[in-house]
């Protein structure tokens, strides 16, 4: 029967039901979700909004409108940079901040503890918008200072170390009084532990320029502190370390660590608003912010920011002729820039696509979803070796190698052979320039590689970059070779390795590493591989000197019987 049905052109009434779009459904099943709601494929959600358009007071319209504001705090603030600091905050101004206070808190706390060294930039935002709505600075500051205390009692030194360096750019920029600084130290130093000294040195960092101009005598209370915990010794030596060279950075005046950077001095001191939060006072957090709720009064309130809005930026409410003609005029500016083809020689396009694949990367769950996520970043012709290198300095920056970067590496390299050629490329720069990196950073990269190499993901012929002899090594070359090679045995067993590197095609690249020149090189390339376990592999070389110290003997010989 449904064959028959589909010969004369007619659907079953399954598929008609399922293809019945019925938008009262769809609305009952979004209120339900909470504030990050599901996937709505587009088709649908146009469906959606043009149902909700009816009635612009209803739980449906605002639920629509919700989710849209947070995806563009969210896109804007994971868009912010020096360069582009003051086209972003209009553009948040735009938004309902009002409303959305507690989502652009939530955004913007959560793209400062995946990007620390952007925090100046995120308290520059928030120190801007604290002007006009204050409302929406003591919400981020209230936030943070919870966040610290509950990761405070739970030992988590990693969020400690985040919302810490947020506070303290909140301070510089006098969004938060010094008090809450001056108490987060006597915290800290009232029961020293490794990782608490650790986090006061960052914090004061951050904030002992602030505190030098501001409150000297507490300042020179807390370096007090700090060298009695030294002359103690109950903390270990890197953190005694960490204690000596904050001295250091107090002597030079702070000069790396300025209370605010350059390009991020946009506020006036008259007009900042500064919040005197304790840190034991009890804190309204208002987590029910994050969450949508409908508002019987939501016209009533949009017009009042609407306002408040024209206010802040400047603009006429309710003029649409003007601000039609701005947009026009907007246009043809953008269209004469294109036409004229401005180049941008800042880097910034750059910058911000390095943040993109470093963000992409660190929210990643797996490696899978990493690069399927790295694939569909807008990259440029030629572009692909940065993001060879964000992978690889990622990687670098890891207390410890993890396999994720090198499995992201092999599925990048067994995709197309444009990647193949930029990881090659990459390693022939890394090894070059090795000795710039310190021993953790070198071994993360060298395990990198060693991993690429043993996977086949990169040509072996690449090793031909590698001399193995006393004038063209360092230290740090040849901790670099030991660990890459030691990885790759690791990986593939000692008589495959040496029977890769008799392969006559791989033996041609490697003859660097394997000289049979000069005695000379070729013992110290046996010592150096016997050393770190890989004697095997110095057989032919072995075989060589045999031969070479044989011939030598004979002519000895030669000459002495004539």
């Amino acid at each position: 029967m449904e064959l028959e049905k589909l010969e004369k052109g007619e659907k079953p009434k399954d598929k008609e039901k399922e293809k019945e779009f019925d938008a009262n459904a769809e609305f009952a099943k979004l209120t339900n979700t909470r504030s990050g709601g599901v996937y709505i494929p587009p088709a649908r959600l146009r469906a959606m909004q043009a149902a909700a358009g009816h009635d612009k007071s209803g739980p449906q319209y605002q639920r629509i409108t919700w989710d849209a504001l947070r995806k563009s705090i969210t896109g804007i603030v994971n868009r912010v940079n020096i360069a582009n600091i003051k086209q972003i905050v209009p553009e948040l101004f735009a938004e309902n901040l009002i409303r959305g206070r507690g989502l652009f808190a939530r955004s913007i706390m959560k793209a400062q503890s995946a990007s620390l060294p952007f925090t100046p930039v995120f308290a520059a935002v928030v120190s801007i918008i604290n002007t006009k709505l204050p409302q929406v600075g003591e919400l981020v500051l209230t936030r943070l200072i919870s966040q610290f205390r509950r990761a405070f009692k739970r030992n988590d030194k990693i969020v400690c170390h985040s919302a810490t360096t947020f506070i303290a750019h909140l301070v510089n920029q006098a969004v938060a009084h010094e008090i809450i600084a001056l108490q987060i130290m006597v915290l800290l130093l009232e029961r020293p532990t490794d990782d608490s000294i650790e986090i006061a040195v960052g914090f004061m960092r951050e904030v002992g320029a602030f505190l030098t101009e501001n409150s000297p005598k507490a300042n020179a209370t807390v370096y007090e502190r700090l060298r009695a915990v030294l002359n103690e010794g109950n903390i270990s030596q890197r953190v005694q370390y960490m204690i000596e060279v904050l001295m250091q950075v107090r002597k030079d005046k702070y000069k790396d660590n300025p209370i605010i950077p350059d390009g991020l001095d946009l506020v006036e001191e008259d007009d900042q608003i500064t919040h005197q939060i304790q840190l034991e006072e009890e804190l309204q957090v208002q987590e029910g912010l994050n969450i949508f709720k409908f508002d019987p009064d939501y016209m009533e309130h949009e017009e009042k920011y609407k306002n408040l809005k024209a206010e802040i930026l400047g603009e006429e409410s309710g003029d649409e002729d003007s601000e039609s003609e701005s947009d026009e005029d907007s246009e043809d500016e953008d269209e004469v820039q294109e036409k004229e083809g401005i180049e941008d020689r800042t880097e910034t396009n750059l910058v911000n696509l390095r943040r993109i694949i470093y963000l992409t990367i660190m929210n990643a769950l797996n490696y899978e979803e990493a690069v399927h996520k790295l694939l569909k970043v807008q990259l440029e012709e030629g572009q692909e070796i940065e993001l060879v290198n964000m992978i690889i300095e990622c990687c670098s920056q890891e207390r410890s190698y993890s396999s994720f970067y090198g499995l992201t590496g092999e599925r990048f390299s067994k995709l197309n052979r444009v990647w193949t050629d930029s990881f090659e490329s990459a390693f022939q720069s890394y090894y070059e320039t090795i000795h710039r990196y310190e021993t953790n950073r070198l071994r993360n990269i060298a395990r990198f590689f060693g991993h690429m190499i043993a996977s086949d993901a990169i040509s072996w012929t690449a090793l031909g970059c590698i001399k193995v002899n006393e004038d063209d090594t360092t230290s740090s070359s040849r901790i670099f070779v030991k660990i890459l090679m030691q990885e790759v045995m690791e990986s593939m067993g000692l008589q495959s390795l040496v029977e890769r590197f008799r392969d006559p095609e791989v033996r041609q690249a490697c003859q660097g590493m394997f000289p049979m020149d000069v005695p000379k090189n070729t013992r110290f390339s046996i010592n150096y591989f016997t050393s770190i376990g890989l004697g095997a592999v110095t057989e032919e070389m072995r075989e060589y000197l045999k031969v070479r110290c044989l011939s030598e003997k004979s002519i000895l010989a030669l000459i002495f019987v004539h």
